[in-house]
């Protein structure tokens, strides 16, 4: 998956119910398009939400 053409290797598979992972970006809408395009073709139900961690502004995506 490519977000702001820098690739992000996401292992799905360990991808759990309530588990979550942080994606940097600047900006969010594009990065949750990207997100989407693969959690929609894989049947995931995801949440969003547009943070800070340590400094760095983000997406933040956890498994429903």
């Amino acid at each position: 998956m490519i977000i702001e053409k820098v690739q992000y290797e996401i292992d799905w598979a360990k991808f759990k119910r309530g588990t979550s992972f942080f994606i940097p970006c600047l900006n969010p809408v594009q990065a949750k398009r990207s997100i989407l395009e693969v959690t929609n073709r894989l049947k995931y139900k995801v949440l969003f939400k547009v943070v800070i961690e340590e400094g760095v502004r983000g997406l933040r995506v956890w498994k429903l």
